[in-house]
């Protein structure tokens, strides 16, 4: 297929979660594999990581976790999205871990084990600051009463999440961290006990070691990309996937030539154009025309112009590339490395943005 390719390096996931193990010892692994693994391919990642029958994937809805067990990963799938009464049969049938976030998901929990003698395990979620899914923490005496009073409830984890983990002041983090573990007191203080504890996320990892618990969450980290620019990168991953385009036509235009819409960008010589198929449809963001450059064959060269929708143009100067072959829009391969981090940067996003944009027509290639 002639377009964009993201080459998943099977190596490096390889290292990164060995690394990652390193750090957390012996506790268990849940790798975060929502919006298709935060752009890099879920079912590539899982399977790939699937060998290891203790690792336990973490998706956002019962569409991601059926692609996962259709594409043959058996692991332990946590889904993270409220649960709907309309798709609980087959996360029971499928041996999916659901989130309950609510009494409403309880009660209709209950109900479910009523009327069919079955229920999925669960995961209940508290909110500790992040005011998004999760109980209220002053409705928990309400909810551990509820718990034990449907021990037929399966109730196997609970965890939280951090809003600030991964920024440089962690005064909040330890606010919910202090929350979270009150949570848990009063939750042994009744006799209740959790096989899964887990309220750490990348961020965490680097820089809160108290809030790993005996399960740990990891996105970024494991595809080696930084969290964010306010934390040290204290473990050496590297960079999962390498997001290439090929190059479709060569043209030698004069000076004073204008490139792509609006006519930004004038060639101040005689130079060689060349024109990438990839687009801002396919996950380049069209703010980085402005600094933007690629890499090819160990050098680098400046974007020429707004990048288009389904292309963009590079200009090569005196170089004149070979079509059919690729550049490098960010990643590290062939001899050039170009950080999504940097791009991120560079365009006042975040590499959670730029890499869960990355879909539709490209191609994912695992190598």
């Amino acid at each position: 297929m002639i377009g964009p390719k993201a080459y998943i390096h099977k190596e490096r996931l390889k290292k990164n979660i060995e690394i990652i193990k390193s750090r957390i010892g012996s506790r268990n692994l849940m790798i975060v594999v929502k919006a298709n693994g935060y752009g890099h391919g879920a079912l590539i990642i899982s399977k790939f990581l699937s060998f290891n029958k203790e690792m336990i994937f973490c998706v956002f809805s019962i569409e991601e976790a059926m692609e996962l067990r259709e594409g043959g990963v058996d692991n332990p799938i946590l889904i993270f999205s409220r649960i709907q009464e309309n798709w609980l049969d087959l996360a029971y049938q499928n041996n999916f871990w659901v989130n309950a976030a609510h009494l409403d998901d309880l009660i209709l929990l209950r109900k479910i084990f009523e009327s069919k003698g079955y229920c999925p395990s669960i995961h209940l979620k508290f909110d500790t600051g992040m005011t998004r899914l999760g109980f209220d923490l002053k409705e928990r005496n309400d909810i551990f009463q509820f718990i034990l009073d449907n021990p037929v409830l399966k109730i196997i984890g609970i965890y939280s999440h951090f809003s600030t983990a991964d920024e440089g002041d962690l005064s909040y983090a330890n606010y919910q961290l202090k929350l979270f573990n009150s949570l848990l007191t009063d939750a042994a203080k009744v006799g209740i006990s959790f096989n899964y504890i887990h309220c750490s996320n990348s961020g965490s990892i680097l820089n809160l070691n108290e809030s790993l618990f005996n399960s740990v969450r990891v996105g970024m980290l494991v595809y080696g990309v930084a969290p964010s620019d306010e934390v040290k990168m204290t473990l050496d991953v590297e960079p999962v996937m390498s997001f290439c385009g090929p190059i479709v036509n060569i043209r030698k235009v004069e000076p004073n030539t204008q490139v792509s819409y609006g006519g930004v960008y004038t060639t101040s010589k005689s130079t060689n154009i060349g024109v990438i198929q990839t687009g801002f449809s396919d996950g380049i963001p069209r703010q980085w025309y402005e600094n933007g450059y690629i890499g090819y064959n160990g050098a680098y060269f400046k974007i020429a112009g707004r990048i288009c929708m389904d292309q963009f143009m590079v200009d090569f100067g005196n170089v004149e590339p070979q079509l059919g072959e690729e550049v490098l829009i960010f990643g590290n391969k062939n001899g050039n490395k170009i950080p999504i981090e940097l791009i991120a940067k560079d365009i006042n996003t975040t590499a959670y943005a730029l890499l869960t944009a990355i879909q539709g027509r490209t191609e994912h290639i695992a190598i």
